[in-house]
């Protein structure tokens, strides 16, 4: 299994090249949230990543009493002032808020946010969501999408998979010091996941 990371401003400035010599293969850092916030940390912690071999996946926290179109261009704009993305290069959606929304409604602004990110982006987004969240219905018509399970009270590659999906693709199990994920393949089966030139 591949040994990944996710990290926000919350960690402040990240040491990559140690992260990858204790064998990080891929990792995740917070891009935008909402509308126009744009985590400070993100453009370093794109380029630590690329510098160091990581594979770099970039999340966008979803705010969903927001415009999903406006998040996505957020996004995707936040990405190409830090170098753009390159083949096999990974986005997701952050969904864990309701913002109070009903369960439909979140999951109608996460479908138009991954849509307009897989048609401007040229990727198809991976969903974190944790168990009872999904449960609720907010990920509601998403299981085309590559889930990203937050479970750290399961063992390590071993989550609870929530509807709509039927497998896992990336398993947060831990989140202390630092969130700890594993995607169960190789380093050219999570590329493929990825960014690919049209």
């Amino acid at each position: 299994m591949l040994q990944g990371i996710d990290v926000s401003n919350w960690q402040g400035s990240v040491d990559w090249s140690a992260h990858a010599r204790a064998g990080v293969a891929f990792a995740f850092a917070k891009a935008t949230e909402g509308g126009d916030y744009v985590d400070r940390f993100f453009a370093r912690n794109w380029e630590g990543m690329r510098e160091n071999w990581i594979v770099c996946g970039a999340y966008h926290f979803a705010r969903p009493k927001g415009d999903p179109v406006e998040g996505a261009r957020s996004f995707l704009r936040t990405i190409t002032l830090a170098g753009g993305l390159r083949r096999g290069d990974l986005v997701a959606i952050d969904l864990e808020t309701t913002d109070g929304l009903r369960p439909e409604q979140v999951a109608r602004h996460a479908r138009r946010w991954c849509h307009y990110v897989e048609r401007h982006g040229g990727v198809r987004p991976l969903v974190y969501t944790y168990q009872s969240f999904a449960r609720s219905g907010a990920c509601a018509g998403l299981g085309e999408y590559p889930l990203w399970i937050a479970s750290p009270d399961q063992p390590r590659g071993e989550p609870m998979v929530p509807g709509p999906w039927t497998e896992w693709t990336i398993h947060q199990y831990s989140n202390s010091p630092v969130d700890r994920n594993v995607f169960d393949g190789t380093r050219q089966a999570l590329t493929r996941l990825g960014f690919h030139k049209r």
